[in-house]
């Protein structure tokens, strides 16, 4: 079970973009996180006319380790570390270690 989930909201705790508070579009691989506007990279794209690409610059999100960011916690507005707890039902919840709540997911 992942501690930082697609969907998640994250805040940038290293690196060019720290400070910025965004969302989780998706997961590369176990380490690797694309985050909405975070570690953002000039590409230069080939046309594809089959496709209806246009050639050129354009921007594409790179993937960013998930050691360089933290899960935001709204109730403290800061980025928090998570743990996890099995409740009675035996569902196993994903939550924030700074107050014990739940993670809203």
């Amino acid at each position: 079970m992942e501690k930082i989930r697609k969907g998640d909201e994250v805040i940038v705790i290293a690196g060019r973009d720290k400070g910025k508070r965004a969302t989780v579009s998706a997961r590369v691989s176990d380490t690797h996180l694309l985050v909405d506007g975070v570690n953002v990279a000039k590409k230069h794209a080939r046309p594809n006319p089959m496709k209806g690409v246009a050639g050129g610059i354009v921007d594409k999100t790179m993937p960013i380790d998930q050691s360089n960011v933290m899960l935001f916690n709204p109730a403290t507005g800061k980025g928090d570390r998570v743990g996890f707890k099995v409740l009675e039902d035996g569902t196993k919840v994903r939550v924030y270690r700074s107050n014990g709540e739940q993670v809203k997911a």
